[in-house]
C-alpha cells in the first residue's frame, strides 16, 4: 500500500514532491524547511527558531499520517553551517529526549530558500 500524506499544518511542497509517502508501515517525510505553514515565510533568521519550526513541520506531517515522534527511526539534518550544530542539537533534544532515533547531520553548501536547516525523517510502526 502506498499513500501520499498532505497536511496544511506544514508548508506545502514547493516542488514536484509530496510532504510524505507511507508505504506499508513506513513513513518517509520529505525535508522540511523552517517555513510557517500559514504564511509560507521563514520563521526567523535564528538557527534555534529555524530548527524548532522545521521539527514542528516534520511532527505535523508525522501526526497527519497517524504516526508519532516515537515512531521515528532515522533523521537527517542538513545544516548550512556546521557551527550551528550545538544550537540545532539543543532544540533537537527537546523533540527527541526520551527516544533517540538514528541521525546524521551534514553541512551543505546551500538549502532551498537559503534557510539554515532542513530536516527529513523516516518512521516505522512496529
Amino acid at each position: 500500500m502506498r499513500r501520499i500524506i498532505k497536511t496544511t499544518k506544514a508548508p506545502s511542497a514547493i516542488g514536484p514532491y509530496s510532504q510524505a509517502i507511507e508505504v506499508n508501515n513506513m513513513l518517509f517525510v520529505s525535508g522540511q524547511i523552517p517555513f510557517v505553514p500559514e504564511t509560507m515565510t521563514l520563521v526567523s533568521d535564528d538557527i534555534k527558531n529555524q530548527t524548532r519550526q522545521s521539527l514542528n513541520n516534520v511532527k505535523a506531517i508525522i501526526e497527519e499520517a497517524g504516526f508519532t515522534l516515537k515512531d521515528v527511526v532515522k533523521v537527517t539534518v542538513f545544516l548550512k553551517d556546521m557551527n550551528d550544530f550545538t544550537s540545532m542539537n539543543e532544540v533537537y533534544g527537546e523533540f527527541f529526549n526520551e527516544f533517540k532515533p538514528a541521525r546524521a547531520a551534514v553541512e551543505v553548501s546551500r538549502l532551498p530558500k537559503d534557510v539554515k536547516v532542513e530536516i527529513e525523517a523516516i518512521c516505522v510502526k512496529v
